[in-house]
């Protein structure tokens, strides 16, 4: 190539913790007749391989020291990636200085250390990479002159171009745009951990990060947004936990759309919550049935009855692995957007191939609800906060009436309870015998929410009596009562804190309705 913007490729230096395509690339590189350089085990490698490489301390003529925490920190390495080929020719060559115009490295593998539930605190800071970003950082400043791969899918691509001549100007930048993107990555998992690792100030704002550096990754780009005109990507964290939508693993379906992923993460988030087989059926953004029961069928004969026209559509979660008789069911049952299970075994993927457009995802083992941040986008800005993950202990209920709950009545309030915080607020959850019975939602009256939520049962064929309802946050006024006991509702289960509690208590006692407070809210807006 005689094009001025492509650089050739003479000497590369690789250092890599991921060796996913190394031996193919590296000898891609030396077929272009390129001299290659490297460290430790990466060296080991490539020479198992058959591979002609120098070794760093060869090239800089100084030893790997301290453990192997000082290797490629000397001039020769980052002047040969800094130099300016042009400006700095001089001063190179007054000190022995070889340029390197490929860097090739990825990082320690903090993340992957830090998840394990044995990492200790020095395994965690030795897994700190110091030389590989340094590397990375200097090659992307200088990518007038040299190339910085970080991801093995370059490899190919990378390769090629080096075999044809050299690397293009585009792809320099493009490459360096990566490699800063890897390291920004990088840096805020080490920050992200070190805080998890202070001490939890929870009554302080300060728990929280002064300056938040993401690291989400793009990893998804969608049709569009919640409506056509709005443009969409799905971003994963870079501690995004294994049991949570990012994590999903699709089997099979048409692409997720923005609403499919935020409604399915409602519904694995709300089913994680309980320990018996549980189904939970969301339709925009709401929970529309809930139930547990003996099995994930049977639980989803009772997610289905509460209300059976909003389940068209839905998205649809369950906490027990899917089998063939289950899937059978579901898709001569309903039209369904999204399926989620923990696993989904071959014949229930068989079956559910007859509808290839179902959007089919496996979870893995769920175990509890995800902590850590949440985070909400405003105009110019971003919320912040902890997951609402706080639950009622099964034992922890106090009536606040004279009477109090049977075990039953108890089981289905804490069903309750926990149905409700999935629902936005203002939020009314009324159930019975481990199912939802109605569910009202959205409401700017509490009031409204409780009616809609007996409409919904009446619209289903479902009796309301003996059932109990749950609130997300206080109620203020007797009015909730009064629609409550015209259902039938025996108990109730809210927060309490209203400065009218004593009169709603009173109107309790009247219409014989049980009275729980939990002493917590969830709203969920």
């Amino acid at each position: 190539m005689n094009d001025a913007n492509v650089t050739p490729v003479r000497r590369a230096l690789l250092s890599v913790s991921d060796k996913t395509g190394l031996e193919e690339f590296a000898r891609a590189l030396a077929g272009a007749g390129v001299e290659l350089l490297s460290t430790g085990g990466t060296a080991r490698a490539l020479g198992a391989a058959g591979l002609a490489v120098v070794e760093v301390a060869d090239h800089t003529g100084f030893p790997e020291i301290m453990g192997g925490r000082v290797k490629t920190l000397h001039p020769r390495i980052h002047g040969g990636i800094l130099g300016r080929r042009d400006e700095d020719a001089g001063a190179m060559a007054e000190h022995g200085i070889d340029p390197i115009d490929l860097i090739v490295v990825n990082l320690y593998p903090f993340r992957e250390t830090v998840a394990r539930p044995d990492v200790t605190r020095a395994d965690a800071i030795e897994n700190i990479d110091i030389g590989g970003p340094a590397m990375v950082r200097a090659a992307a400043k200088n990518q007038a002159d040299v190339g910085v791969v970080t991801d093995p899918d370059d490899y190919s691509a990378v390769a090629a171009a080096v075999a044809a001549g050299g690397l293009d100007a585009a792809t320099r930048r493009r490459l360096a745009t990566k490699a800063f993107r890897h390291t920004a990555a990088y840096d805020h998992a080490i920050a992200a951990w070190l805080t998890e690792q202070e001490t939890d100030t929870r009554d302080s704002s300060e728990a929280l990060p002064k300056r938040l550096e993401s690291g989400f990754e793009r990893v998804l780009a969608l049709r569009y947004g919640e409506n056509p005109h709005q443009r969409a990507a799905f971003y994963a964290a870079p501690d995004a936990a294994a049991n949570t939508i990012t994590r999903a693993r699709v089997r099979q379906g048409k692409a997720l759309s923005f609403n499919n992923i935020a409604d399915a993460d409602t519904a694995l988030e709300c089913v994680k919550q309980f320990d018996e087989p549980a189904c939970v059926i969301v339709k925009h953004a709401n929970p529309c049935g809930v139930a547990i029961d003996a099995d994930a069928a049977a639980a989803y004969e009772g997610a289905y009855a509460t209300d059976p026209v909003s389940a068209f559509g839905g998205i649809i979660a369950f906490n027990r692995p899917l089998d063939a008789a289950l899937a059978q069911t579901l898709i001569e049952r309903q039209f369904i957007e999204v399926l989620l299970a923990p696993s989904v075994d071959e014949d229930a993927l068989g079956v559910l191939a007859g509808k290839a457009n179902i959007r089919v995802l496996e979870t893995g083992a769920l175990g509890g609800m995800t902590g850590g941040l949440d985070y909400r986008g405003v105009a110019g800005g971003l919320l912040v906060q902890d997951r609402d993950t706080l639950l009622m202990a099964d034992d922890g209920l106090q009536a606040a009436t004279r009477t109090m709950p049977d075990a039953a009545t108890e089981r289905d309030l804490l069903f309750a309870w926990r149905v409700c915080k999935s629902v936005k607020s203002n939020a009314v959850v009324y159930a019975r015998d481990g199912a939802t019975v109605g569910v009202g939602a959205g409401q700017m009256s509490r009031v409204n929410s409780a009616r809609i939520a007996i409409d919904k049962a009446a619209d289903a064929g479902i009796p309301t009596t003996g059932s109990v309802i749950a609130s997300d946050a206080f109620i203020p006024f007797r009015d909730v009562l009064d629609v409550a006991a015209s259902a039938g509702v025996k108990a109730v289960i809210q927060p309490g804190g209203s400065m009218r509690d004593d009169e709603v208590l009173a109107a309790a006692e009247e219409l014989g309705i049980i009275m729980v407070f939990t002493g917590m809210r969830h709203f969920r807006h």
